[in-house]
């Protein structure tokens, strides 16, 4: 019930901004997929068939998992620094019953389900434009939920430890950008030097989008479903233990 109730902040705090989610969650995958999958996608397909499918089937499902990460790491950096420094909401909520745990679940429930309409929103998008080829398509959003959880629970703990918000333009410069470039969402990570490749399948990202394209086109994953959701699941809970660690020497100690 504690974690509801955080839960329950979050959700009344959404109500005053859910019309430009959704529009985002609609506008931006489409205008994505004509620049990226129909305009680049038409030299790539007559240049190469390394990719063995159209490249807006290939690009749809990775773009699906990126934006993912991109949705739990906007909602877990500045949002959570914000609660503890800003509008000190969190220190609000510890005075309440709640406890530090609830208050992490309740805020990871609530990205989780922005993570959710946002992978719905892109499979919608997505099924138009013929980039569907399976009805495993429809699990989709499962990736994505460990995605999200994956990259959103150690970034929890990351922006609890930190006594300045510019340390977020580090996160991103050395963390997400190069994840999302170099994690299979516009080129197979096979093509990478070794190094590059090595960092790529420690990323979780690369597992999700592993996962998502395998259900979009119907094809088996480079390691096999259950090692890919092992190692978001293994990301998630590492996250979630250090969040709720940090959360609380933050506002207990």
């Amino acid at each position: 019930m504690a974690t509801l109730a955080a839960l329950e902040y979050h959700l009344v705090s959404y109500r005053r901004t859910w019309r430009s989610s959704v529009f985002s969650s609609f506008a931006l995958p489409a205008m994505f997929l004509v620049a990226m999958g129909i305009t680049v996608g038409h030299y790539v397909d007559a240049r190469s068939t390394a990719i063995g499918v159209p490249y807006l089937d290939y690009i749809g499902p990775g773009l699906l998992a990126s934006t993912a990460l991109q949705v739990a790491i906007g909602e877990s950096t500045w949002p959570v620094f914000s609660a503890f420094n800003w509008n000190r909401t969190y220190h609000a909520m510890r005075a309440s019953p709640l406890t530090s745990g609830a208050i992490v679940r309740g805020h990871l429930l609530y990205i989780l389900l922005r993570v959710l309409l946002a992978a719905a929103g892109f499979l919608l998008v997505l099924l138009p434009f013929g980039a569907l080829h399976s009805w495993w398509a429809l699990a989709t959003p499962l990736p994505a939920l460990l995605v999200g959880l994956a990259c959103a629970a150690p970034c929890f703990a990351f922006a609890a430890a930190v006594d300045n918000d510019g340390f977020f333009a580090v996160l991103f410069r050395l963390a997400v950008v190069p994840m999302t470039l170099f994690s299979g969402v516009f080129f197979p990570v096979a093509d990478l030097p070794g190094p590059a490749r090595a960092l790529a399948y420690v990323s979780p990202l690369w597992h999700g989008v592993e996962l998502c394209r395998a259900a979009t086109l119907g094809t088996a994953t480079a390691w096999g479903v259950p090692l890919h959701t092992l190692v978001l699941v293994a990301w998630s809970a590492a996250g979630y233990a250090l969040a709720v660690r940090s959360f609380t020497r933050k506002l207990e100690d």
